[in-house]
């Protein structure tokens, strides 16, 4: 017998001769990462296993981040516009040319007007520092793209609970029984959210999905939900309903930390005592005493002297057998028996196996418990129920859902991410007071507590360009992005005179009706200007918007640049710990042969000098900060509260303390990230928990540095103050076409009404759903120019349902036309059965312009890929009154993309997807035929 012979192997080569730490920005999780460098180039990423947030885990586009650093699409230089807007012919200047340039155009309308710049920024996770600066210039036209992607999810959270779901907080991962989710596709918040669902799996806990579209975290749920469209409000409700029904509901919970036994007056406003305290009926002594008055019992349900607790009223409604699962079912497109299952299932999983933890904790009443009690039932939601124009309240809907339950803040049930949850009031309120040469009198966004809030003239005649906080959108807390083009284009409510963009691919996917907006960008006046007079434009990369601006700050790659990731914007939190983190420049920025880039924070921080804005230069003039790390260390938002809280001080400090010098280092030192536990007795209940709330307030979470416990809000009183309004009652009032809307859509406790597109067409015409999403492997545009993602997502075919399938007798290879009230495109089909009957969809993103992200003009993209946007408008239908509405949720403003209504026909095969917007000139080189990085290694 011939004896084997291993040959010796080299196990564990040497990957790297160094290692720097730093955060990804491949998408929203913002996960520790290990970028490994050979002789100064990136070699490989990997996981950071320290790290709170991915604890190790890195997803495919986490890994990809070398392609997306060394892309061919990288911009080099920055560029003045040669060519007509959309052609993409440009030419290189330098740093100083550019930013000189941009401050002759902004310098003038800042001393006269400077509402006429109007500055919008895409998901760049540094808004508490654009916000700033626009604030500082003085224009009251800044927000980010929020309206156009989740507000009804953030501000229905807020509203509700003081957080919401996404980046606000996260399921007990390692206690809950029972997990739902609605609306979840897998772009966003993805590691932790895998991590999550892998504990679940283990421990043998059940996932429900309820998606029309069974992909990515519904694929592996345990139970699929297949859901028509806009129904998920009714769904829930429905839920409700069968819980209250059975009795199956948390009252002691609802007592202690709800505002269920608030009473109402005749109103429906809060009665209150002579401090503005809300009032409750107290069992012990029978009398309206304060709601956080120490001993109180709460009384539910009863009329007392007239007034009634919030309880009563949402009982009252929801018993109802409007929200009966036969009245729902088919509406919904699930069957009642399940309905009711599901709803028994919750019921069994809060009320049968709830989870105690033996930790005492003192509530804001000064009652000591003993004990944390949970209910192991948890909720995570995200774009697909927040994209529609009943969105808000479908997100309301679902908060009051988990209230009832008792799983909001509790062992096993939802927790939120410090520094959330706050109170309404613990938020500014959004500004708009514009003086000439002078700051902004507050900060942009917030959250209106009634009409007196609105950002209006005298004449109702809105103060901002995309008419956020109206009576359109009163309650609007991230701008409406999706309005800026087509209101500065149309001069409604006034013109602009200056575009400026970041990071926000505003000519193609960022829009509804692409096609349109690209035309708005090109539109000139009867002399030939154009109607929006200059675009400056921000990106890392030669996206379809470069096309379309005047003048190019080109920004720098992720791994070349200094970000912040503030607690003063979205935390990276776990629900146990607050934490925030750093990017720093692993590399140095190195485009050879071109005037370079330079990260965007740093180009605003240079062009706020040049501009002499307050806060950016002293009183002689000079630059206060040198770059946008120097901003990170130095600025501070209020004495002793800045960007970054770890660290502070001598380094020792959290939350708040002095400036460091050495803080960034601090942070790289520690891998990039910053992290402090909370006290064992604040880790739940926190919105009523006085060791939770002390701390927070150490911390300097609230602006009044002392603390806020509060109750969550089934019943939202600011809302029931603008339904008052729209009865005719108060000093502010609405237009009257307004009325009917606002008296339904702002009721003070959730609702369900159809999506406003199928109320506006015949939908027998346009009988199907059509949706996008975003895939795993992706996140907004930058996927497709990535040289290893394209091999996962190259293309992107329409998939429609198996009934829609064999109805039309489709056949694999087969092309459809998909048409809209707006317009139509023709497109490959794919049959997919794990889809609702009566929805087609496509991935986001991933169909792109000729020319543009320096992709040869017959690549898949350009050719086989193609967007939904072109069929939808960012307007309704005409209905007949003279008026086009925004297609938008009329309490937020939020983009209502998932309302989209079609019909389907085949199609003969076309060499490419139609329509055809025709070609950009690329600035850039293309990519090389044969991709070779790092083969010197190998």
């Amino acid at each position: 017998m011939t004896e084997h012979i291993s040959p010796p192997l080299d196990l564990s080569p040497p990957v790297s001769d160094e290692i720097r730490q730093t955060t990804c920005y491949m998408c929203a999780c913002r996960c520790g990462i290990n970028v490994h460098l050979k002789d100064g180039k990136v070699k490989y990423i990997e996981g950071n296993k320290a790290h709170p947030v991915n604890r190790g885990v890195l997803c495919a586009k986490g890994s990809a981040g070398i392609m997306q650093h060394t892309a061919p699409s990288r911009l080099r230089a920055p560029m003045k516009r040669t060519g007509p807007r959309g052609s993409g012919e440009f030419e290189e200047i330098t740093w100083e040319e550019a930013l000189t340039l941009a401050a002759d155009w902004l310098g003038p309308i800042r001393e006269s007007a400077p509402q006429k710049l109007a500055f919008f920024t895409g998901r760049d996770q540094s808004q508490s520092f654009t916000g700033w600066w626009a604030q500082q210039f003085g224009t009251p036209n800044y927000a980010a793209h929020g309206g156009f992607c989740s507000v009804n999810m953030a501000a229905a959270g807020i509203y509700t609970l003081g957080g919401a779901f996404w980046e606000f907080g996260a399921p007990d991962w390692e206690r809950t029984k029972l997990f739902m989710i609605f609306g979840v596709a897998e772009d966003h918040d993805s590691n932790p959210i895998k991590m999550g669902l892998g504990r679940l799996k283990e421990r043998g806990a059940k996932v429900i999905g309820v998606n029309p579209v069974r992909s990515g975290y519904n694929a592996i749920a345990d139970e699929w939900v297949g859901i028509t469209p806009g129904t998920d409000g009714l769904f829930i409700l429905a839920l409700v309903h069968e819980l209250l029904k059975a009795g199956k509901i948390d009252v002691d919970y609802l007592c202690r930390t709800t505002n269920a036994p608030v009473l109402l007056d005749a109103d429906g406003m809060f009665a209150r005592d002579a401090d503005g305290k809300e009032l409750v009926w107290d069992r012990v002594t029978n009398s309206a005493q304060p709601f956080d008055k120490q001993g109180v019992k709460p009384a539910l349900h009863g009329d007392f002297d007239g007034l009634t607790p919030v309880f009563g009223k949402l009982a009252e409604r929801y018993l109802s057998d409007d929200y009966a699962p036969e009245a729902v079912a088919e509406q919904c497109g699930i069957p009642s028996d399940t309905i009711k299952r599901l709803a028994a299932e919750l019921a069994q999983a809060a009320f049968e196996e709830e989870v105690v933890i033996d930790q005492p904790w003192t509530d804001f009443r000064g009652n000591r418990h003993d004990k944390m009690v949970g209910r192991p039932v948890s909720f995570h939601a995200m774009r697909g129920i927040s994209a529609h124009s009943n969105g808000f309240q479908t997100c309301r809907a679902l908060h009051m859902l988990q209230l009832l339950l008792g799983s909001v803040e509790v062992p096993g049930g939802f927790r939120f991410k410090p520094p959330y949850p706050k109170p309404v009031h613990a938020h500014p309120k959004p500004h708009a007071g514009v003086t000439p040469g002078k700051p902004l009198d507050g900060p942009h966004l917030g959250y209106p507590r009634g009409p007196e809030d609105l950002l209006i003239h005298d004449d109702g005649t809105a103060r901002r360009i995309d008419k956020a906080f109206t009576w359109d959108a009163p309650m609007s807390a991230h701008g409406m992005m999706h309005m800026v083009i087509s209101n500065a284009h149309a001069g409604d409510p006034y013109p602009v005179d200056v575009l400026f963009l970041y990071m926000a691919n505003m000519a193609w996917n960022s829009s509804m009706n692409t096609k349109g907006v690209m035309e708005m960008l090109t539109d000139t006046n009867e002399d030939g200007s154009y109607r929006i007079p200059k675009i400056i434009y921000s990106d890392a990369y030669s996206s379809e918007m470069v096309a379309y601006a005047d003048l190019i700050l080109p920004d720098t790659t992720y791994l070349e640049r200094h970000d912040c990731i503030s607690l003063l914007d979205r935390p990276i939190c776990e629900p146990e710990a607050v934490a925030d983190s750093i990017r720093w420049p692993v590399v140095e920025p190195e485009r050879p042969g071109h005037e370079g880039v330079r990260g965007f924070q740093t180009a605003l921080i240079q062009l706020g000098v040049k501009l002499g804005l307050p806060g950016m230069v002293d009183a002689d003039g000079n630059a206060i900060y040198k770059d946008y790390a120097d901003y990170i260390v130095n600025h501070q938002r209020r004495p002793g509260i800045g960007p970054l809280a770890g660290f502070r001080g001598d380094g020792t400090e959290s939350g708040r303390g002095a400036p460091n010098p050495n803080q960034i280092e601090a942070y790289k030192q520690n891998g990039g990230f910053w992290v402090e536990h909370l006290p064992e007795a604040a880790q739940f209940c926190k919105n009523v928990n006085m060791d939770y709330q002390q701390w927070a307030a150490d911390m300097g979470f609230y602006p009044s540095d002392k603390p806020e416990p509060y109750l969550f809000q089934l019943y939202v009183e600011p809302m029931r103050k603008f339904q008052m309004a729209a009865e005719g009652k108060g000093d502010h009032q609405p237009p009257e076409h307004l009325r009917e809307r606002l008296k339904i859509a702002m009721d003070p406790l959730p609702l369900w009404y159809a999506p406003y597109e199928e109320t506006r067409i015949d939908v027998a015409d346009f009988p199907l759903h059509a949706l996008t999403q975003r895939p795993m492997a992706m996140y907004h545009s930058w996927g497709s120019q990535n040289a290893w993602l394209r091999q996962i997502h190259g293309r992107n075919p329409l998939y429609v349902s198996g009934d829609i399938w064999q109805e039309h007798g489709f056949k694999d290879g087969d092309w459809a036309t998909l048409t809209s009230h707006h317009g139509e495109i023709t497109v490959p089909v794919v049959r997919m059965d794990a889809l609702n009957p009566k929805t087609v969809w496509t991935w986001n993103a991933i169909g792109k312009r000729k020319g543009a992200w320096a992709l040869e003009p017959d690549a898949q993209e350009a050719t086989k890929g193609f967007l939904l946007n072109h069929l939808i408008h960012e307007l309704l239908p005409a209905k007949g009154d003279g008026l086009r509405w925004s297609n938008s949720d009329p309490v937020t403003g939020q983009a209502a993309w998932y309302d989209l209504r079609v019909r389907i026909a085949r199609a003969a095969p076309r060499p490419q997807t139609a329509p055809d917007t025709g070609a950009q000139k690329n600035p850039v080189a293309t990519g090389p035929d044969e991709l070779e990085y790092g083969k010197e290694w190998t």
